[in-house]
């Protein structure tokens, strides 16, 4: 980060914190004030709910003005991620650069780039992708652990092959509060890019007992670089079927366990996904509200593009989990059939059914 150090980091983000409600209002212009929160559908200015930026706080800590959560995909960071994402900026000096002007501040003067400078905090730096990488070097494969438990709790039973999803038994729990540290049983997911480099992982902390989420404000969050990844069932070639939730993208598995599956985590990560480059049909396991929309709209203009055909696949009730739990495998089979491509239907829906 040529001409910028961490300490500048940290001080365009209290810059922007002062003026949090302005830097919402401009860059997230998809959402509304509620009260003592702006409102959004995430990061990348998605209508919706789900992401909230705390307008009031301390100047530092997790619940300071101008820091975020994502209650859907468990992501969180500053008013400078907010830049960032919002604006598809990649290199951080870009983002210093749309920071200042937004700020009204000059340009600084360059200075030579050390070995101990360190990226700005924020989700995609080097930093949370090591350390999402050290957090799956601790966990254990699936069978017989309370993360296999809670699967098969969401009727998830069909689990042979599933190398991206693995348990941690005590795994550490942030409160948004700044309160005390804690640990709970996790469900990991590795979320990788299209040559399977690990570049971040997705946690589920569970009861103790493994039959529902742990019992804390926020049970789910993502961890290191999530922009154009995914949790990943098998390998795609010409036909890939991609959703938001693990659990969702999962259900599919249970009665296509041969159809390739991504979990984007969010309908932004889901809107920015990076295509296999053999992909000619890509399956849209929609969510059914307007951030699902957003996504598929978006997805559509450029799977148009690359000359890849877009097919939606909608779940009877509020999503595919819940056509599995609530209808079984027999129904969902039948939701689906007449939503598959009449090719895939013998190639990929009577083969598992045989």
């Amino acid at each position: 980060m040529t001409g910028f150090d961490r300490a500048g980091a940290g001080d365009l983000a209290r810059r922007l914190a002062e003026q949090v409600e302005a830097v919402c209002r401009h860059y997230l212009s998809a959402g509304r004030r509620y009260g003592k929160y702006w409102l959004v559908g995430d990061v990348r200015n998605m209508p919706g709910r789900s992401m909230y930026v705390r307008l009031h706080g301390p100047s530092e800590g997790r619940g300071a003005a101008g820091r975020w959560t994502d209650a859907q995909s468990g992501e969180y960071g500053d008013l400078l991620d907010v830049i960032r994402e919002s604006c598809g900026l990649l290199d951080f000096r870009d983002v210093a650069e749309e920071a200042r002007a937004f700020l009204c501040l000059p340009h600084p003067e360059p200075r030579p780039v050390s070995h101990t400078d360190h990226p700005a905090d924020g989700r995609g730096s080097a930093g949370y992708t090591e350390a999402a990488r050290r957090l799956w070097s601790m966990t254990y494969p699936l069978a017989g652990t309370l993360a296999a438990t809670y699967l098969r709790h969401r009727d998830l039973k069909q689990l042979t092959g599933v190398t991206a999803l693995r348990f941690h038994p005590r795994c550490y729990y942030h409160p948004d509060d700044d309160g005390p540290t804690e640990t709970w049983p996790a469900l990991i997911a590795a979320v990788t890019d299209l040559d399977g480099t690990l570049t971040g992982v997705h946690r589920t902390w569970l009861a103790p007992d493994g039959r529902g989420k742990a019992p804390v404000e926020v049970p789910r969050r993502a961890l290191g670089d999530l922009l154009g990844h995914a949790v990943r069932f098998g390998v795609a070639a010409d036909v890939l079927a991609a959703g938001e939730g693990i659990e969702t993208v999962l259900s599919l598995r249970q009665v296509l366990p041969d159809l390739p599956l991504a979990a984007c985590l969010s309908a932004g990560h889901l809107a920015a996904m990076v295509f296999p480059p053999l992909l000619r049909r890509l399956y849209v396991v929609r969510d059914d509200d307007p951030a699902g929309d957003h996504a598929l709209e978006a997805l559509a203009g450029r799977a148009r593009d690359a000359g890849i055909d877009l097919i939606a696949l909608s779940p009877r009730l509020a999503d595919f989990n819940d056509d599995l739990r609530h209808l079984g495998p027999a129904a969902l089979r039948a939701i689906l059939h007449p939503q598959l491509a009449p090719q895939d239907v013998a190639r990929i829906l009577e083969t598992a059914h045989a």
